[in-house]
């Protein structure tokens, strides 16, 4: 670490915020620019003082992480060294073509290609690395072709902020269309005419939440407004069911859905509503063509963790929803896939995902069936409804990533892909496991682990653990080419499976949320406390790490642990502000969030609550471990003052001599980085950092 650099200092200027009587300063509050949401389009209008503050710690974070730049260099070399560069998907068929992505030696960005169904001839549809230069960041949020495979539609975010503009291209004569739709999050479907885009518009608060139908040749500015969400709490999502007879409009909290359906051959007929939303009531559907029905994965009726449902198209009012695969209690319904003549279902049970199929003529069911103790699984839909073939992802922590074709009838599994590590990757080098980690009140957290066989299990080794656990997501047990530069180094990598997501169904969510989310805290540092006394490592020798609400987790476990269980923490943009960003309607996603968290603008109780943990606000006079935080300018879902005031916080309370260091990505937004090598720099400065802190550079 550099000595002669000395830490920014921000100035403090306190604002006071109030609520239910009470009062709390916020000296930091400064380092929001009033004029955030035009920086989210130009960041270029980030007013100077707080531009001068981040580039200052971003200077600082140059000057303490020197002494690394060869290790990070090392290390970017080696995460690059497993990537096949000229790699591609493998092609998805659909009537004449088969459509595939593919990316070419040295190239950040993907190109989007279609060659004859039983041909070999290349038709690059869309080059992602021409259409990036000029530009600092550049990603292709979606891509739609149309049913007679004359357009593909194409959305673009150019800054990181997630509004994205709509490019058309005429796939016979190359030509890109004149209309520009802006303002999309990249959610979008094609009626059937081939001529008809169904597209949603965010608003100035990044809610998406009006559907717009534009007809090709025409002016955007005359597109019809199809529906509009009025609750400031709902998102708008559109898309198009298996059967490709239904454009689907859905929106949603993170509790409560509603449906629409607009007939695909008829696309200026007016949405038609599946059943009325109610609250805490969850459905999605799904077209079951020959037989003129719908499939609707709910958890309606107290099914905690989702039943399926069947319902007649001439009758969908709930009255007629009929249970076709009963709710079972732990055994989490995850996604529901409709062919012809089967259905396949994805669940979790205790912990592992898997597939059940099931033919429609006579109810046979069968499970895929896999070996490992800890894997990652993923449907990936195709666009041909009339087929019998699934294609599914599998992968563990020390398998690459297999892609198969499965045989409904048969049950043959063809294995079409299995990813490519070119430096090399022997999966019998490491060892995975699954082990449980009880928490403070007795619930059983699994922990998902690897490791190299040869690194000890005397608490010498040093470990990293990573954590989310929030809105339900499930961080899968995945390979990942890039932590093996870690694992690879003596390091122990774990992830805890917490309360606030669903490892364990969606009780597991429900008791690490609202006025049970310091479940997910407790739980996290209980899985540490465990991995310790099971001798993967020791206390002091622990790394911890999250990203967004997994940041949040990272800021909260900091202030509720013992002083000397972590050495090291890296929160990527960190929701950490927690109490200001709750009590502040006027931001993007805040009424959004409030069944997650709770409202504390109506309760007193959420507030008292979310004030005892929110990260920003508990820290204290303390030895705190070494410490990455790392915001993006231009994020919408979190902002990059919250990083930032966290950061200049903590410098006033921190006592010691451990690193605290702030990167913000001037010209990114909440996934940084879009180009695949680019992001590679990213990860290499982080596992830089935990190196240093641990002493291995």
């Amino acid at each position: 670490m550099s000595k002669d650099t000395t830490p920014p200092k921000a100035t403090r200027k306190i604002v006071t915020h109030s609520a239910h009587g009470e009062s709390w300063d916020d000296p930091y509050a400064w380092l929001r620019d009033d004029n955030w949401q035009e920086v989210m389009r130009a960041p270029e209008t980030l007013r100077q003082d707080v531009r001068d503050y981040l580039e200052a710690e971003n200077a600082y974070l140059e000057a303490t992480m020197a002494p690394t730049k060869a290790l990070q260099e090392t290390l970017f070399g080696e995460m690059k060294g497993r990537i096949k560069e000229d790699d591609s998907s493998v092609p998805a068929n659909d009537g004449a073509w088969a459509y595939y992505r593919r990316y070419r030696e040295g190239g950040q960005h993907p190109l989007y290609c279609r060659r004859p169904r039983d041909g070999e001839e290349e038709s690059l549809l869309l080059d992602g690395d021409a259409l990036s230069k000029d530009t600092s960041y550049f990603q292709i949020a979606s891509v739609s072709h149309t049913y007679d495979h004359r357009h593909l539609a194409y959305a673009v975010d150019d800054k990181g902020s997630e509004y994205c503009e709509i490019r058309v291209l005429d796939l016979e004569s190359g030509a890109l269309l004149p209309e520009r739709l802006k303002d999309n999050n990249g959610a979008m479907a094609w009626a059937k005419d081939g001529r008809t885009l169904f597209y949603v518009v965010q608003d100035e608060n990044h809610r998406p939440c009006k559907l717009f139908r534009h007809r090709l040749g025409s002016d955007p500015a005359e597109d019809v407004l199809v529906y509009e969400e009025t609750d400031p709490g709902f998102f708008l999502g559109v898309g198009v069911c298996e059967s490709r007879q239904f454009v689907v409009v859905h929106t949603h909290d993170h509790t409560t859905s509603e449906c629409y359906l607009i007939d695909a051959d008829a696309p200026e007929s007016a949405p038609r509503l599946v059943a009325p939303r109610l609250r805490d009531q969850e459905y999605y559907v799904f077209h079951d063509a020959p037989r003129d029905r719908l499939l609707i994965l709910t958890n309606a009726d107290g099914a905690e963790d989702f039943k399926i449902c069947e319902a007649p198209l001439d009758g969908l009012d709930r009255e007629n929803w009929r249970e076709l695969v009963p709710h079972r209690p732990g055994c989490l319904r995850l996604d529901l896939m409709l062919l012809r003549d089967h259905f396949v279902r994805l669940e979790r049970v205790e912990g592992l995902p898997r597939i059940v199929v099931t033919r429609f003529s006579d109810e046979a069911a069968h499970e895929i069936a896999f070996e490992e103790a800890a894997y990652s699984l993923g449907l990936l839909p195709g666009y041909e409804y009339d087929s019998r073939n699934l294609r599914f992802v599998y992968s563990s922590m020390t398998t690459p990533e297999r892609t198969f074709d499965y045989d409904l009838e048969s049950r043959e599994r063809v294995l079409r892909k299995q990813q490519e590590v070119p430096s090399g990757h022997d999966p019998d080098d490491y060892f995975s496991e699954r082990i449980l980690a009880p928490s403070h009140d007795g619930a059983e957290v699994p922990v998902s682990i690897l490791r190299r066989k040869e690194t000890p299990l005397d608490g010498s080794a040093p470990l990293l653990l990573y954590g989310y656990g929030s809105y339900g997501i499930t961080i899968p047990a995945a390979f990942s080419t890039n932590r093996l530069s870690l694992v690879d180094r003596g390091f122990v990598y774990a992830i805890a499976h917490l309360r606030g997501g669903k490892a364990k169904g969606y009780a597991w969510y429900r008791e690490g949320k609202l006025l049970e989310k310091k479940n997910t805290f407790l739980d996290f540092i209980a899985a540490a406390e465990h991995l310790a006394t099971e001798g993967y490592t020791r206390r002091g020798e622990i790394a911890i790490h999250g990203g967004s609400a997994g940041g949040m987790l990272v800021g909260a476990a900091l202030n509720m642990a013992g002083p000397d269980l972590f050495k090291a923490a890296v929160a990527e943009v960190p929701f950490v502000d927690v109490l200001n960003t709750m009590c502040d309607k006027d931001l993007p996603l805040t009424p959004p969030e409030w069944p997650e968290w709770g409202n504390p603008l109506e309760s007193r109780e959420a507030f008292d609550y979310i004030r005892s943990y929110s990260p920003y606000d508990n820290l204290a006079k303390r030895a705190y471990p070494h410490i990455l935080a790392t915001g993006g300018l231009t994020d919408p879902r979190v902002t990059y003052w919250e990083p930032a005031k966290w950061v200049a916080r903590l410098r006033e309370v921190q006592s010691g001599d451990r690193m605290l260091l702030l990167k913000t990505y001037m010209e990114a937004g909440h996934g940084g980085s879009a180009g695949r090598f680019e992001r590679l720099q990213e990860v290499a400065l982080v596992y830089a950092f935990l190196l240093l802190a641990f002493g291995k550079v």
